[in-house]
């Protein structure tokens, strides 16, 4: 079983940016609590994942790549919104920081995210980094499909 361990802060300032950032557009099968099911196209590729409920940081995920097109046709499908942002790609101290900058309904959010192998373990904040909000389900992208960032 996959299990991710993540962290997310809020972002401030545009010290992280760079030119690797990436298209995404993500929608929801299922967006119940015990478990989230997503179609995600990033750039030229495309994603099925399925979320277990988190606990801490962590939680049960299984990703599995698909065809761009099969992508497009269950985007179709989703409950809600689709979410659009530009992910892009930060190294800091070592650490591989992917920062989301959201658009549509979402626009002016930016949060950063970090996969850590525990979920004690130990990492550099860089500058740029602002408040933690991992345990704010309010910035769970499934919730930021019904729930946009504008809105609040």
């Amino acid at each position: 079983m996959g299990i991710e361990i993540e962290r997310k802060f809020l972002v401030s300032g545009d010290a992280w940016r760079n030119d690797s950032g990436v298209l995404y557009r993500q929608g929801y099968l299922n967006r119940d609590k015990a478990r989230t099911v997503r179609v995600r196209l990033a750039g030229d590729a495309a994603y099925l994942t399925v979320k277990g409920q988190s606990t801490g940081a962590s939680r049960a995920e299984f990703e599995y790549p698909i065809p761009c097109a099969d992508a497009v046709a269950l985007l179709a499908l989703c409950d809600g919104p689709l979410i659009e942002k530009t992910r892009y790609i930060v190294l800091h101290a070592g650490m591989r920081w992917e920062v989301d900058e959201f658009a549509g309904d979402n626009a002016g959010l930016v949060v950063a995210e970090l996969e850590l192998a525990s979920e004690d373990q130990a990492f550099e904040h860089p500058a740029w980094l602002g408040a933690e909000v991992t345990h704010d389900a309010r910035y769970f992208n499934s919730n930021l499909a019904t729930h946009p960032f504008r809105a609040w």
